[in-house]
């Protein structure tokens, strides 16, 4: 083996593998009191090594180079995400989620590496450092409390049609078919898509379940009810009676790091024969990261949302 091909692979591999090492130690069970995958630890300084570590390992005439710096730090977090993908480790819809941040945070490790190896700091201290840096962070970030953060995604579409008609779809979603499912996002990530919604009797304290793909039901129970005009509802997902694969963990719905909490419909009237319908969601999402969870939690929930009042409006306006 040429010296050049066994440089590339020890600034690739080492990195990968030191990568993968992390991810299967954050993800053993019996450790969730000292590491966890869900955390900034995890999220942040993971790729940052991995970055720091591919620029360190590498020749120092090709740390030189910018370009070197910013973008080779990529191949190991790519190779990583392959790896875990085929090996089921993570999920799709995860690494959808992350990849943005694994990737400039690659970046700055590769900006910090580079500056270490033309700095011609002490080599064994260096990656020593770098290496046990989330050994010894992540057991502080674990005893910090995890503060729930509650979130609201609106949604609104306008409806040309009758008060009574538009409530009538609202209440009792009839079964929605493929073709008229436009989730594309949720879709993508690999969620259920919504099937009906049923409701036992119109008014405070009935009984709603909106009924997805994979056997993912919301219960809801309305505690808030003006005929034709307002619908509040609490929602409970029965994340414990579905299989294990219809959603990743981390992102399960009812799960330990997201939970949907109440929703509200609202239907305003504009003018005559037409109406604004309101659809309003609360959420908690529960990290050390809800300002990066919280915003992805707003993108999913639209979603899902958006593609419900598209199947209310276009029934109610046939």
């Amino acid at each position: 083996m040429n010296r050049q091909l066994k440089n590339i692979l020890i600034a690739i591999g080492i990195p990968t593998l030191y990568a993968i090492v992390l991810r299967l130690a954050f993800g053993v069970k019996d450790w969730n009191e000292l590491f966890s995958v869900m955390s900034v630890t995890f999220l942040f300084l993971l790729p940052t090594i991995v970055g720091a570590l591919t620029v360190y390992l590498s020749d120092k005439n090709k740390v030189e180079k910018l370009w070197y710096r910013i973008f080779t730090p990529w191949i190991p977090i790519i190779l990583f995400l392959i790896i875990t993908l085929v090996l089921a480790i993570e999920g799709w819809a995860c690494w959808l989620m992350i990849l943005p941040v694994f990737l400039i945070a690659a970046s700055i490790g590769g900006l910090i590496g580079g500056y270490l190896k033309l700095k011609r700091r002490n080599d064994r201290l260096n990656i020593s450092l770098l290496i046990l840096i989330p050994f010894l962070i992540s057991p502080v970030e674990q005893l910090i409390e995890k503060i729930p953060g509650t979130y609201k995604a609106y949604t609104y579409i306008d409806i040309n049609s009758n008060a009574e008609k538009i409530w009538e779809n609202v209440t009792r979603v009839k079964t929605i078919e493929k073709n008229e499912d436009t989730g594309y996002l949720t879709e993508f990530l690999g969620f259920p898509r919504p099937l009906k919604a049923e409701l036992n009797y119109n008014g405070v304290g009935a009984y709603r379940e909106a009924i997805f793909t994979n056997g993912l039901i919301f219960r809801e129970t309305v505690t808030e009810y003006e005929a034709n005009k307002k619908m509040v509802f609490s929602i409970k997902a029965n994340t414990y009676e579905i299989p294990s694969t219809t959603l990743d963990e981390h992102i399960l719905i009812g799960g330990e790091y997201f939970d949907v909490l109440n929703g509200t419909y609202e239907l305003e009237k504009l003018t005559e024969g037409k109406y604004r319908l309101h659809l309003y969601s609360n959420f908690k999402m529960n990290t050390t990261f809800n300002f990066y969870a919280g915003w992805w939690g707003k993108i999913i929930m639209k979603d899902i949302q958006n593609n419900i009042l598209k199947v209310e409006k276009k029934r109610a306006e046939e």
